[in-house]
């Protein structure tokens, strides 16, 4: 954007507008760049290319159907891809807050795409040259913003997940894993309610965290499916099809698929692109949107548990847990020297913190008399934001984790040890052999005395001490029997 600005007239139906001169953008757009000041962000860039590949996909099918010149198709597809590989993203300016049916983003790349496509075709860069490509009748052609912006939501969504969500979860799992297989050996107390409980295994600790991860991962996969179907392209204005021609829908979500497929999602890949069977719910409603979120709350819910864990468990380093030793990675206090916190786990929970909030943003938005009334959802753009924003947290956080944190986590196998000899529930295995009450005696007689419970059975010379050591061993209490 050059410091010094000049400008030229743009005309839309609705009169002329000064556009900036280095803009590719024409009328239509600029009107939403001055109506709505309100953010001052624009909708996330994954958005923008996934109208670009959109844009390309409905240009092949109109040419394949003979709708569309072949030689305005090619210009529309070679500018489109621009769009869709991210070289134009600076020309996409209109604020998240603005028309509920995303039009303005809608026209915003109709007209890019038109001016880039007539300077292919030796027109100059204009948005509605004479006898070149028109934004509407031709970029637009078949379609309305009512389904063309959701089916953008749609794609971005869906491409969001796959390439960054769901890898950055299978590393997560896979470090949890590895960290399950290299401490199953280490012995440490269980905790319920806080309180002590009976030992458990480390391994089995991380193990838990691993197949929660696992599941992530697993809920992640549902998010790809479900965006990939009921794709709202093909439904126009209303879901009735009307100036569209009757295979455009099904056509478009080919192309897509076509678009967007790389040798590995092709092996990954149980649904790609589907037209919504029912067009007049699938633009006046987003309940499918709302239930890809809904998963995506689910995987924050499960990475709150595992960092809030971890970070208890490191606690102290004195005076708290202490059964793991998080990295040291910066100063913790501006005023108690050498204090070190737990930063990783808290940035973790805070992205959850906003991704369910995104949660409640997105089910309002989808709901009726919110975003969803009659034949249009007029929340859409809050919503493709909240999504994406939430799918790129997630990813990057993870990411975070793993290599901020859990590959440089050790546990601290003397503090294992130790608290797991001083917890009174390790009489739980004797209950066995003296009763529940008698067991529940010795755990409180050895609380007001101060003593482990083997200081005081063999005190008390209750169990010979080959079978006291039997029973009091951790290992044996980390599996049935």
């Amino acid at each position: 954007m050059p410091e010094t600005t000049t400008y030229r007239t743009e005309r839309d139906s609705m009169g002329e507008m000064k556009v900036p001169d280095w803009a590719l953008w024409g009328a239509s757009t600029q009107r939403a760049v001055e109506n709505f000041p309100i953010a001052n962000k624009p909708l996330p860039p994954e958005i923008i290319h996934a109208f670009g590949h959109l844009k390309a996909a409905c240009a092949k099918v109109n040419a394949d159907l003979g709708k569309l010149d072949s030689k305005l198709a090619d210009a529309i597809i070679a500018a489109a891809d621009e769009v869709a590989q991210g070289k134009h993203d600076e020309q996409f300016p209109v604020d998240v807050y603005q028309t509920g049916s995303g039009t303005s983003t809608n026209m915003n790349a109709n007209e890019v795409i038109a001016a880039l496509a007539n300077d292919k075709l030796g027109l100059g860069r204009s948005v509605k040259a004479e006898g070149g490509v028109h934004p509407n009748d031709h970029v637009n052609m078949g379609q309305s913003s009512n389904d063309t912006f959701p089916t953008a939501m749609h794609i971005a969504g869906k491409l969001a997940v796959r390439d960054k969500l769901l890898p950055a979860l299978a590393r997560l799992e896979a470090e949890l894993k590895r960290k399950a297989d290299d401490w199953d050996a280490i012995v440490k107390i269980g905790r319920t309610h806080l309180m002590d409980a009976t030992p458990i295994r480390v391994g089995q600790v991380f193990g838990g965290y691993a197949r929660q991860a696992w599941d992530a991962h697993r809920v992640g996969g549902y998010i790809t499916e479900i965006l990939a179907t009921l794709v709202p392209i093909g439904g126009t204005a209303v879901g009735t099809g009307i100036n569209t021609h009757p295979e455009f829908g099904k056509r478009v979500c080919d192309a897509l698929g076509d678009r967007v497929r790389t040798p590995e999602s092709a092996v990954v890949e149980m649904i790609e692109f589907q037209e919504a069977a029912n067009h007049v719910a699938a633009q006046a409603a987003k309940d499918r949107f709302v239930e890809g979120h809904g998963h995506l709350k689910t995987i924050a819910v499960a990475l709150t548990k595992i960092a809030n864990d971890i970070r208890h468990l490191g606690s102290g380093p004195r005076c708290g847990i202490n059964e793991l030793i998080l990295p040291a990675i910066q100063p913790g206090s501006s005023i108690m020297p050498g204090k070190v916190n737990p930063v990783i786990c808290e940035s973790v929970m805070q992205v959850c913190c906003r991704v369910i909030g995104n949660d409640a943003t997105v089910t309002m938005a989808g709901m009726g008399g919110v975003g969803s009334i009659f034949e249009l959802n007029v929340a859409m753009p809050v919503m493709a934001d909240a999504m994406l924003e939430s799918i790129n947290l997630l990813a990057n956080v993870c990411d975070v984790f793993v290599d901020k944190l859990l590959v440089g986590l050790e546990v601290n196998t003397e503090r294992c040890e130790q608290l797991i000899e001083q917890s009174l529930m390790m009489v739980t295995s004797l209950a066995p052999e003296v009763g529940y009450d008698n067991a529940a005696k010795l755990a409180k007689r050895a609380f007001e005395e101060g003593k482990t419970i083997r200081e005081l059975v063999q005190a008390e010379g209750l169990i010979d001490d080959a079978r006291l050591n039997e029973l009091l061993d951790p290992r044996s209490m980390t599996e049935p029997g």
